[in-house]
């Protein structure tokens, strides 16, 4: 498995092997073993799947500690455009997002750790997601931003008349203005 540092402390993209041939394909999505030598220590608790079709923009969301959740997050079905903005005071990036796109047919998945909003777009006609939590899903702590906060800028890969949002996610907050307890702690 091959560890991808991106520019914001403690976002990791992970690039597992993959081993290909006629019949098709095998790879580990998940090693404890391998995890924990990269410094990925969590005791995942809690699996998530979501189907979305085209245009679907989920996000962006996180839970205030002390039910805050980091995410293994990985495309089983067609592609998404993943993001994770940094929400920890004190952070030299706070407020700074990280875009990747995660795909059935590139097999990368994005880390996430606890103190980050997330959420993604489906740049495919339809996309399943999976990932891991090391939290249990608490709705009391449940948090979020509107996606298209103009001070975050996200460009989501998606033209504007195509964004499709639930209404809980159309009514988010802006940064600004959303409540977080998250502090950095550093690296």
């Amino acid at each position: 498995m091959n560890v991808v540092k991106t520019d914001i402390p403690g976002l990791l993209i992970i690039e597992p092997k993959v081993y290909e041939d006629a019949r098709g394909y095998f790879f580990e999505s998940y090693n404890e073993e391998a995890f924990f030598k990269a410094g990925i220590q969590e005791k995942w608790v809690q699996d998530n799947q979501s189907r979305s079709v085209y245009g679907v923009i989920r996000g962006l969301h996180y839970q205030l500690e002390p039910f805050a959740q980091s995410k293994l997050v990985r495309v089983i079905e067609g592609e998404i455009y993943d993001v994770a903005v940094d929400i920890r005071k004190g952070s030299p990036t706070f407020k700074k997002w990280y875009g990747t796109k995660l795909s059935a047919s590139n097999f990368r998945q994005l880390y996430i750790p606890k103190g980050f909003a997330h959420g993604f777009s489906v740049l495919s006609p339809t996309a399943i997601v999976l990932y891991k939590c090391d939290a249990l899903y608490n709705p009391s702590s449940e948090r979020g931003i509107v996606s298209d906060d103009p001070d975050l800028g996200i460009n989501w890969l998606i033209p504007s008349d195509h964004i499709v949002l639930s209404p809980k996610d159309r009514n988010l907050p802006l940064f600004k203005d959303a409540e977080n307890n998250f502090v950095f702690s550093g690296i």
